[in-house]
């Protein structure tokens, strides 16, 4: 038997911060992967194929489990919705890992809710399988991220354009709290919720937090963090609505994304994003936009507005700084600077301009730093001669910067029109290059002839110009 140890914290919390409903049952479900490592670190003993299938694609509900859809609100694409929630997902419930963290465990894709909007709840297999390998392959590059612990087909077809297989991702995450649950509670002007919802994070995320003032301070933290580490792999979120910002710190719900390949600041995939609101650069100024709606939803937690207000403002603004700084210490380390000055911004800089001029692979360009392959990506030889010059001088007081800049700098992302060749041969029942990806992503700093496939760019009949939502 299955046996999950679950301890739901959240589903005790008031009726009104969550609806309870069972995943809805599918026809055929069948096992495409599950994540065993993952597994050990939750406490989760693992019976065979068949009764995975049935509990992570919604036909059974484990002993222990609550399912509820979770509510919250939220900005999306800067207009503010105030009812959204889990519309196509269940939050089955939270353990205690090996390490001694709380964790949800979510089927995603697992029918209609409450909250559904109109939408059939379900999922379809690409952004499944998109999702596993991304989040999986986010984890293995050092990036905070929700994990992917299995994932089902569900036997029946899903109706977008067009039918679709249908599949179920189930999801680990630190929290499922996002900007848009305060936005909700404060919106409706329930400030018991608020204050519920605030002791709740807390005493979970931020135990030291003593204030409003302190949890926006460590949660603006850990995003400007977050987001250094995305723009120094060359990650895309896509979709960075206040729904899609979790209060853990954790990148989440990943949908349109993508990486970058050739570099290029103002680089956008998702096709709903039609003034790059949300595009490669961009990251930087809309978390911080983001953070000023977190904010605005804490401002009721004060006695006094006009105060609350001004020091809010003067946190958020600091922020600004936060993210130059974890940008430059982020960049720093993929030139192999592990403590870098004011001055190296204009070094990290310069190389930017060029490899945009040259349009150099941004993995493969940083990575060709230290394995002198770089000079050959380049069209402008001469202008990349004298930056090198200047960075090999800069480098020459660091320990070992080589040794560093293979730590930053991977061999290996999960490339675009590779994932998307990957969903087309699942699609037609060939789950092998799924399989493989996941292999070659889980160590993405090696550099193996085995994957030296997977390094390689698309060519330019097979670049994938636009991702899109799951929904």
């Amino acid at each position: 038997m299955l046996s999950i140890p679950f301890d739901n914290s959240y589903a005790r919390l008031p009726a009104r911060f969550f609806a309870q409903q069972d995943p809805v049952k599918v026809r055929a479900p069948s096992l495409i992967a599950f994540n065993a490592g993952l597994a050990r670190d939750l406490g989760i003993t693992a019976p065979d194929e068949t009764e995975l299938a049935q509990v992570f694609a919604g036909n059974a509900v484990p002993d222990g489990a609550t399912p509820i859809a979770q509510a919250y609100a939220g900005h999306q694409f800067g207009q503010f919705n105030p009812q959204l929630g889990d519309g196509r997902a269940v939050l089955l419930g939270e353990v205690i890992d090996q390490s001694g963290l709380r964790r949800d465990i979510q089927l995603k894709g697992s029918g209609q809710t409450p909250f559904s909007r109109r939408g059939d709840g379900r999922a379809w297999l690409g952004p499944v399988l998109r999702e596993y390998v991304v989040s999986e392959a986010m984890h293995a590059l050092g990036v905070p991220t929700t994990r992917a612990l299995a994932a089902t087909r569900t036997g029946q077809d899903v109706f977008r354009e067009t039918a679709l297989p249908g599949a179920v991702l189930t999801r680990v995450a630190a929290s499922h709290i996002r900007v848009g649950t305060f936005q909700l509670f404060s919106s409706r002007q329930d400030y018991e919720g608020l204050q519920t919802l605030f002791d709740y994070t807390v005493d979970r995320h931020y135990p030291t937090a003593t204030s409003p003032e302190d949890l926006l301070r460590a949660v603006g933290q850990k995003q400007v963090d977050l987001v250094a580490q995305w723009l120094s792999i060359g990650f895309i979120h896509g979709v960075m609505n206040t729904d899609n910002c979790s209060l853990s710190g954790e990148t989440i719900d990943y949908g349109p994304c993508a990486f970058l390949e050739a570099y290029n600041p103002d680089t956008v995939f998702s096709s709903i994003d039609r003034r790059g609101r949300y595009g490669y650069a961009a990251q930087a100024d809309i978390i911080l936009w983001n953070m000023a709606q977190l904010a605005t939803a804490l401002v009721p937690l004060l006695p006094d507005t006009d105060a609350a207000i001004r020091t809010f403002t003067q946190i958020v603004h600091a922020m600004q700084q936060q993210m130059r700084d974890a940008w430059l210490s982020a960049f720093a380390a993929k030139l192999g600077i592990s403590a870098p000055q004011p001055e190296d911004a204009q070094l990290i800089g310069d190389l930017l301009v060029l490899m945009d001029a040259n349009q150099v692979d941004f993995t493969n360009g940083f990575r060709g730093l230290s394995d002198e392959t770089a000079h050959a990506l380049f069209k402008d030889e001469t202008g990349f001669d004298t930056w090198e010059k200047r960075w090999k001088t800069r480098i020459e007081t660091e320990e070992n910067p080589h040794a560093l800049m293979q730590m930053r700098n991977p061999a290996l992302i999960p490339r675009n029109h590779q994932i998307e060749a990957m969903i087309i041969a699942a699609v037609n029942g060939d789950d092998a290059p799924f399989h493989r990806m996941n292999r070659a992503l889980s160590s993405p700093y090696l550099v193996s002839e085995d994957f030296a496939d997977l390094r390689a760019p698309a060519h330019p009949d097979e670049a994938v110009r636009a991702t899109f939502c799951g929904t």
